[in-house]
């Protein structure tokens, strides 16, 4: 498959690069090829390979991509993911461990799976034993998305924070955020949809050495928008991937019509 297929268009925004493509397969199929490319450099150079995931209907086409990419060395793959619900059942089928699971690591032989526990006795205990594992490892590669009101994980506009001292916190779901879960056919109602989460922090992201971002749809268009060529503020979270060393944004025609 030639490196470039179905790339519409490419661009810089500061130091983050943009990548438009004619459709979500297309998309999804070029960030897989990315992130498989950067998985096989860092596991040459240190013989493993730190990653985390974002787990939403937005990942589909990546993840099943990601999969199906031959030569990959999952066994010295160390996994995470980005957020969980607090109070969900782990096996909810809008649980985000549960999500990931599904989709990627019964698939794929992974050396180590590391869940956020959103059922916790201690959430701010669960918080710190993620930061601890995450400290050990590093963070080389970041899967994420962004939601329609910008957030990157659960770092919501109003709980968002660049300096963040946190690695791993408990936050309150803002409304656009929540209503997002039902737009995405996740919970029927807002009232299904939890009020609280866990999440990786901002800087936690943000220190990850290579970013991949995914974000196709056109109800993602405005934040993309804000994203690309917005101030670099917590108004929109996701603006800060422009300031990364070594971050892509992947867009579809729909998510990049306001661009």
């Amino acid at each position: 498959m030639k490196e470039n297929e179905g790339l519409v268009r490419e661009f810089k925004a500061g130091k983050l690069t943009v990548k438009i493509y004619k459709d979500r397969q297309s998309m999804g199929e070029a960030a897989a090829r990315a992130v498989g490319k950067k998985m096989r450099e860092v596991i040459n150079e240190k013989g493993k390979v730190s990653m985390v995931f974002a787990s939403a209907p937005s990942q589909e086409e990546f993840l099943a991509s990601l999969v199906k990419l031959e030569g990959l060395e999952w066994p010295k793959v160390v996994a995470f993911h980005l957020d969980e619900y607090i109070g969900l059942p782990s096996d909810a089928p809008q649980a985000f461990g549960k999500f990931l699971r599904d989709r990627l690591f019964s698939k794929v032989d992974v050396g180590e799976v590391h869940y956020l526990n959103g059922n916790a006795e201690n959430l701010e205990e669960e918080a710190e034993r993620y930061a601890r594992l995450l400290r050990k490892h590093g963070l080389d590669i970041a899967c994420v998305g962004i939601g329609e009101n910008g957030h990157l994980a659960f770092n919501d506009p109003h709980v968002a924070d660049f300096n963040d001292p946190l690695m791993v916190k408990v936050v309150e779901l803002d409304e656009v955020c929540r209503w997002q879960q039902v737009h995405d056919g996740c919970f029927a109602t807002i009232e299904e949809v939890p009020k609280k989460a866990l999440t990786l922090t901002m800087p936690t992201i943000f220190n990850a050495r290579y970013v991949s971002a995914v974000v196709p749809a056109p109800s993602k268009a405005e934040a993309v928008k804000k994203t690309v060529y917005g101030p670099i503020s917590t108004s929109c979270p996701a603006s800060i991937l422009r300031r990364h060393e070594n971050a892509i944004l992947f867009l579809d025609r729909d998510s990049a019509a306001l661009l």
